[in-house]
């Protein structure tokens, strides 16, 4: 059973990773877009929403602990 929760443990900790991951490339993306002058282009909002589902789902990791406050 300990080697089951192990791999579970990864497995929390490599999707907390590609979340974190995901956020600041779309934050990037954004950065560039609105600099262009694109905020009303379907992609631009496209990636807003996105990041939005992110941020909750990083306020989810925070509120139960497991994520520092520091981090997004």
């Amino acid at each position: 059973m300990g080697i089951m929760n192990e791999e579970r443990l990864n497995a929390f900790e490599k999707m907390l990773s590609d979340i974190i991951s995901q956020y600041d490339s779309i934050t990037e993306k954004l950065a560039v877009l609105k600099a262009e002058g694109k905020e009303k282009t379907v992609t631009y909002r496209q990636l807003f929403t996105n990041k939005l589902q992110y941020q909750t789902i990083l306020s989810y990791y925070r509120t139960y602990g497991l994520l520092d406050n520091d981090n997004k």
